[in-house]
C-alpha cells in the first residue's frame, strides 16, 4: 500500500474503461508543462496529452482543509485517505472522482458548493477538480491513474 505525504506530485492516466491507453501527463517537480499539450489544464492535445497539477492532501488536517477558502484550483488535490467529500462553505463547483485502493476509478460527479456527497463503498482515494476539468481529461469510470511524487 502506497502512503503519500502532503505536497505536490504527478498525475498520469494509463489505461481507458474499454483497455484502450489514454495518456495525460502531469507537469514535474520543476513546474515545466508537458510540450504537447501547452498550458497547464488546458484541453488534451491532439497526441492526447495534458498537463494536469497534482496536490496531495494526506493529513487529517490537509484533508479537512481541502478545498475550503480557495477560488479556485489548477489542476487536481487527491485526498487520500478519503471516501466521501461535502461541499459546504465551497466557493466554486468542483468535480470529484472516487478511486479504488489500485488508483481505478470509480464514478465521477459534478458537486455544487453546498452538498454532502454519498460514500462509496471501495473508495480509498477522492481527486477534486474544478467543474469541467475531469470531461476535459476523458476521466471517467475504470480509468487507472498512477501517482508520481518527487
Amino acid at each position: 500500500m502506497t502512503r503519500w505525504q502532503n505536497g505536490s506530485g504527478t498525475l498520469r492516466f494509463v489505461q481507458g474503461a474499454a483497455g484502450e491507453p489514454t495518456v495525460a501527463e502531469a507537469l514535474g517537480p520543476d513546474g515545466a508543462a508537458d510540450s504537447a499539450s501547452g498550458a497547464p489544464g488546458g484541453p488534451a492535445a491532439p497526441t492526447g496529452r495534458a498537463a494536469i497539477p497534482l496536490e496531495i492532501a494526506a493529513s487529517y488536517r490537509a484533508r479537512t482543509r481541502g478545498l475550503l477558502g480557495r477560488d479556485g484550483i489548477d489542476g487536481a488535490l487527491l485526498l487520500t485517505p478519503a471516501s466521501a467529500v461535502h461541499t459546504f462553505r465551497m466557493r466554486f463547483t468542483i468535480d470529484v472522482a472516487y478511486l479504488t485502493r489500485d488508483l481505478t476509478v470509480l464514478a465521477v460527479r459534478t458537486m455544487r458548493p453546498g452538498r454532502l456527497g454519498r460514500p462509496r463503498l471501495r473508495a480509498r482515494h477522492v481527486l477534486e477538480a474544478e467543474a469541467g476539468a475531469m470531461a476535459r481529461w476523458d476521466l471517467r469510470p475504470g480509468v487507472r491513474v498512477t501517482i508520481a511524487t518527487p
